[in-house]
């Protein structure tokens, strides 16, 4: 069992594990004491001298973020002397500060914003001019680093140094002409850059995914799982509240999935939410259908096999939820009265035990696990179609029944392979996206995404994780287990 201290903190008593820092105490309390250089996944730095308290029994206020913990100890995080520290910091931090809040894009999301709301609303006593650094700088693929605006605090560099170990990043010149900036001949080119920008405690560094696309005040928040690999980050799904429109991911702290960061693929994932990339209707042979006709004729297709299951093959891939593959087996078994051969179609290339180290696994499905341990529940013995469609051609069945992916980027000659269905009979494909070959199904499905399902996703650890829904983008649309649910006989 671990060693602990016993500390008072504005009144309030707390424990906590011997050799926390104060700052990570008041976490644990609610209390929120400002800070600029400090981040709960790099290490101390106590460079912006911004979360000092009051400390009995020691002379001059302290920093919160590097001192540790000790039986007894008595903070003051809201006195009159501590507010005027904070009050000096933040116009430290100000006095070159470009005042860019109107074309920053952190506007509404900016810690120094939100600082000078909460602990400064004085006016400035600086008589000289502001100290002119380099503004609107290339820094990699995915960044674009204004060195006015920052402060300075090194997260990212520690960042770079800590975390992905790429180093890319130093602070360089001296006093008032310090920099932050990239080694010369280097840049910021890693698959977890844009970790940069959430960290970054002011508008220093912007990302050009998002870079003036939409003001943050205009964005709901939804929380959810990414689907980009089998890691399963918890993350943060942002759409407009008018417009129905999905314009970034941001990652969610979770200790045991992804800690405080996710990768740079994910963050791709809600390019193909939006509705100019989706397939809105129903389809047969190329002509729109009704959604009720949908259900009708699936409904028939299937019933008119009762018994003759052997006829039947269905394609998986893993990248439906537990409660969708529960709902097609069990209507499967109960219209056709067993359940058909089952076929898992998975990335021809793909490399499922590689991983980067960090968070990125080659197995590029949210839901491997989950549909691994269904069909070992169901009792059914999958045949892989990984880039090998004979197998599937040979069975000759009178109806295919194919779940294509919903992320069709994560299988690298999709092109190619869902061509192979086309050479199929009687094929019913469910997916998400426009694609010319859909018009040649018997029947073509839209499908709902990731963000506009309640379900679960079992990460490569065996975590399970729900997701939470949105309205899909397409009212009508209905999900697999809405027309699946109700296929019984």
């Amino acid at each position: 069992m671990s060693e602990t201290v016993t500390l008072t903190i504005d009144g309030k008593e707390v424990t906590v594990p011997k050799g926390t820092s104060v700052i990570e105490a008041t976490e644990l309390l609610g209390i929120e004491i400002p800070r600029f250089c400090w981040h709960p996944g790099l290490s101390v730095a106590g460079v912006c001298r911004f979360c000092m308290v009051k400390i009995e029994g020691m002379p001059k206020l302290q920093i919160a973020c590097n001192t540790t913990c000790t039986e007894g100890m008595k903070v003051i995080t809201v006195s009159d002397e501590v507010k005027d520290a904070h009050k000096w910091a933040l116009e430290f931090h100000l006095i070159n500060h470009p005042l860019d809040c109107p074309i920053c894009d952190q506007a509404g999301e900016c810690e120094l914003q939100n600082y000078y709301m909460k602990v400064g609303k004085y006016t400035s006593q600086m008589d000289e001019d502001k100290v002119l650094k380099p503004k609107a700088l290339d820094v990699g693929d995915n960044l674009v680093l204004d060195t006015e605006r920052c402060i300075l605090c090194s997260r990212c560099v520690r960042f770079e140094d800590e975390v992905t170990k790429t180093s890319a990043l130093g602070i360089f010149n001296r006093g008032d002409h310090s920099v932050i900036g990239t080694f010369p001949n280097r840049k910021i080119q890693h698959n977890y850059s844009y970790n940069i920008v959430d960290i970054c405690p002011v508008g220093a560094f912007t990302a050009k995914d998002f870079r003036f696309k939409c003001r943050v005040w205009f964005l709901s928040e939804t929380k959810t799982i990414c689907p980009g690999c089998s890691t399963g980050c918890n993350v943060t799904l942002f759409e407009h509240k008018n417009q129905r429109e999905y314009y970034r991911l941001k990652p969610r702290k979770n200790k045991e999935v992804n800690g405080h960061w996710m990768c740079d693929y994910g963050r791709t994932m809600y390019h193909h939410l939006n509705a100019e990339e989706r397939l809105a209707v129903p389809m047969s042979v190329g002509k729109h259908l009704p959604w009720d006709s949908v259900k009708n004729e699936l409904a028939q297709k299937l019933s008119s096999l009762k018994g003759k299951a052997d006829q039947v093959a269905v394609v998986l891939t893993p990248q439906y939820t537990n409660e969708e593959y529960e709902n097609i087996f069990s209507s499967l078994k109960s219209v056709l009265g067993s359940l058909p051969k089952v076929y898992v179609w998975r990335d021809a290339n793909e490399k499922v035990d590689s991983f980067d180290g960090i968070l990125f696994r080659g197995d590029h499905n949210p839901n491997t696990v989950g549909l691994k341990q269904l069909l070992e529940r169901n009792s059914i013995s999958p045949i892989s179609l990984s880039g090998d469609f004979s197998v599937l051609a040979s069975q000759n069945a009178s109806l295919t029944i194919v779940f294509g992916p919903e992320i069709e980027k994560s299988y690298s000659q999709f092109s190619n392979e869902v061509t192979r269905f086309a050479e199929l009979t009687n094929v019913i494909y469910f997916g998400t996206t426009k694609n010319p070959i859909t018009k040649k199904f018997s029947l073509a499905v839209p499908t709902k995404v990731f963000s506009e399902k309640n379900g679960t996703f079992v990460n490569f650890n065996g975590i399970a994780q729900k997701l939470k829904a949105n309205p899909p983008v397409f009212p009508a649309m209905l999900g697999i287990e809405d027309i699946f649910s109700e296929m019984k006989v």
